[in-house]
């Protein structure tokens, strides 16, 4: 199922740049984009990664995960800061989201 419209949770959804199992134009940012408008959500592509990049040791996946968890599962908002704005940097292909947060 590639339409999450009746998800009401905040949600994060990762992708990978070179994922040829599960590619990103088919998977991720369709997920990402059905989500509805109103839902705080982000889109993180890892550039140059492959479909394994989340189950191997990823410090990106790590920071932008507990970040995300720790916002919205412990509403702890001292996170935001790692979330909004939009990250960037060299490991980071492509940043989508909602902000503000709060």
């Amino acid at each position: 199922m590639k339409n999450w419209s009746t998800v009401r949770v905040p949600t994060l959804v990762i992708g990978a740049e070179n994922d040829t199992t599960a590619p990103v134009a088919s998977h991720s940012e369709p997920f990402y984009t059905s989500l509805p408008a109103t839902l705080d959500k982000a889109y993180l592509e890892l550039n140059a990664a492959g479909h394994s990049a989340p189950t191997s040791p990823n410090v990106t996946v790590a920071k932008y995960s507990i970040s995300w968890l720790k916002r919205f599962v412990d509403d702890d908002t001292r996170y935001e800061q790692f979330l909004c704005p939009a990250p960037r940097g060299s490991a980071i292909e492509e940043y989508r989201d909602t902000c503000p947060h709060s």
